[in-house]
């Protein structure tokens, strides 16, 4: 009887905590779903914000989808894959993170019964994959290209697109005034891929049409003393030296000890101090430069000193701004002021220190290069002006893929009804199960309709129908939802445009997530034991009292 009994297999640590099975990827699903929930209402033109408090007392006032995802602090392991593709969608494209976060957690939602029913999740990941490649395979086929138009009219195409995406902001309302400002920045900086030489500044108080952009570097005042009200604030064509240096009397280092045998030596080493400084400066001057600007910092005596020559200066720049007047006027940051050329000074046609609001602002406009913007963003409120800032950056983003890959298909949730209507003729040419599985799949892809629909206050259910009919019709390909009025409209022809990228993106991002999630049948959470750490304190604190013990026993007298 003993010989039959099995000894008993122990794997994994006491309190270890395992789920696994259908269960448990039900599980997954639903928590998902109920991430998904939360971002829900912030789709589209008529979104609702979301305020998030953080535990600092920060508050947080936005309807991105990624910004959001980012601060919820989510720690379910399945839902921070939503998390993830937020951020890759963001970074990757800039728009459409809410649309991914929705559209995996719909693919999921699909899946739930067929998981509940037996069916095994790689029969439904095979089936995804494959509709997700037809899928994306049917949006390039479905995008209209912008390329081979003159300038205004691809400017026109651009504003089309910033505009789309930036009606479900906050500022919204000003969409027309801010896609052409966006669209101007962008082209200001050509090809360039380094986002960073565009620059956002953020002035609290007046009305966002208030904000202006600058065709250059513009940056706030950095901190100066008295002989710097004194300087000229404007100049026509001038020079520009950048440096990396300081241009003070330096204290010497702690320690520093000077032996002198004649107190009258006393003064040649002061005179030294002055002499060092004062050669600096000369050659500073003699290069010819106008505007003389540092990374660190630019003393008192310095600033009076270029005051008197009419010569403006600024230390403590901040290191992006310096490195964007750079890429702008053509200069060369400089770490000594000795054998300065003219090649390594940068120019402007027009340098002037403006008010704005509270704030003074250094600007440098019609720069050589010309291969930089700032944007400075006025607003009331704190919170307001921050969110203006994601909205922007949304935009910007948007407006350069479309640039890159130019191709454009309509927004308000027709390329979806589109797309979801091909999958479904696909379908019916599949034998077996996987016919259910490609047409949940088509299904999952109308939430995005549907959203649009429920966040304006309409029936979704009638709109969807109407547009479902549009669509089989075979004349409807571009037929989305209508914001304005409740129905349906030509979306091409309303110029709710976005970049085929950001739907491309989207779907494979939300298609990989759902794959994802359904391929986990197991989740093994190992806590960490207390009594393990409470093992490792009780050794150390032994280690250190027996060698305490030990030294003490090393000071005693020895023995006899």
């Amino acid at each position: 009887m003993a010989s039959m009994m099995q000894p008993q297999i122990i794997l994994l640590k006491e309190g270890t905590d395992t789920s696994q099975g259908r269960a448990q990827v039900v599980s997954n699903i639903n928590a998902c779903t109920a991430v998904a929930d939360t971002v829900r209402t912030t789709l589209g033109p008529r979104g609702m914000d979301k305020l998030i408090h953080d535990v600092k007392g920060g508050t947080t006032i936005s309807n991105d989808g990624a910004t959001i995802m980012r601060l919820l602090d989510i720690i379910h392991p399945a839902a921070k894959i939503l998390v993830d593709i937020a951020k890759s969608q963001d970074s990757e494209v800039g728009d459409g993170t809410t649309t991914v976060v929705l559209l995996a957690a719909e693919f999921l939602k699909e899946a739930k019964p067929y998981i509940e029913d037996g069916v095994h999740p790689h029969s439904l990941i095979r089936s995804y994959r494959t509709a997700g490649h037809l899928a994306i395979e049917k949006v390039k086929e479905l995008a209209t290209s912008i390329e081979g138009k003159s300038l205004e009219e691809k400017k026109a195409l651009l504003a089309k697109c910033a505009a789309t995406t930036l009606s479900s902001k906050l500022i919204g309302g000003e969409k027309e005034f801010f896609a052409s400002m966006v669209v101007d920045a962008v082209l200001a900086i050509s090809n360039d891929d380094r986002l960073n030489l565009l620059g956002i500044k953020k002035v609290p108080g007046g009305t966002m049409r208030d904000s202006f952009l600058v065709n250059g570097v513009a940056f706030k005042k950095t901190f100066s003393y008295a002989g710097f009200e004194q300087q000229p604030k404007k100049f026509l064509s001038p020079k520009i030296l950048l440096l990396n240096i300081e241009l003070e009397l330096k204290s010497e280092k702690e320690n520093a000890e000077i032996r002198l045998s004649d107190p009258l030596q006393y003064q040649s080493i002061v005179d030294a101090e002055w002499n060092i400084i004062y050669d600096k400066l000369d050659k500073c001057v003699k290069s010819g430069a106008k505007i003389v600007l540092s990374r660190l910092a630019i003393g008192d005596l310095a600033t009076q000193y270029f005051a008197d020559r009419d010569i403006f200066c600024a230390g403590r720049v901040a290191e992006e701004d310096l490195q964007r007047v750079a890429a702008a006027t053509g200069g060369t940051v400089q770490t000594s002021v000795n054998n300065v050329i003219d090649e390594v000074l940068g120019s402007c046609e027009v340098f002037e220190e403006r008010q704005v609001g509270n704030e003074r602002f250094n600007i440098f406009s019609g720069c050589p290069s010309g291969q930089t913007a700032t944007i400075v963003l006025r607003g009331g409120a704190d919170q307001f002006i921050e969110e203006a800032e994601r909205s922007l950056h949304d935009a910007i983003m948007i407006v350069r893929r479309a640039v890159k890959n130019s191709t454009v298909v309509p927004g308000g949730g027709a390329i979806d009804m589109e797309v979801s209507k091909y999958l479904r003729q696909h379908a019916r040419t599949i034998a077996g199960k996987s016919q259910f599985f490609v047409n949940s799949f088509a299904k999952a892809l109308e939430v995005i309709p549907r959203q649009l629909c429920d966040n304006a206050g309409f029936d979704a259910t009638d709109v969807l129908n109407k547009l479902r009919q549009k669509h089989a019709s075979g004349e409807g390909a571009n037929y989305g939802v209508d914001i304005n009025t409740g129905g349906i409209a030509d979306s091409y022809a309303n110029f709710v445009w976005e970049p085929a990228v950001v739907k491309i993106n989207a779907i494979n991002a939300a298609t990989e997530a759902a794959c994802l999630i359904l391929s986990v049948d197991e989740t093994v959470k190992n806590p960490k034991s207390e009594s393990a750490q409470g093992d490792a304190a009780a050794s150390a604190m032994a280690g250190r009292g027996g060698g305490a013990m030990r030294g003490r026993g090393g000071r005693g007298m020895r023995r006899r």
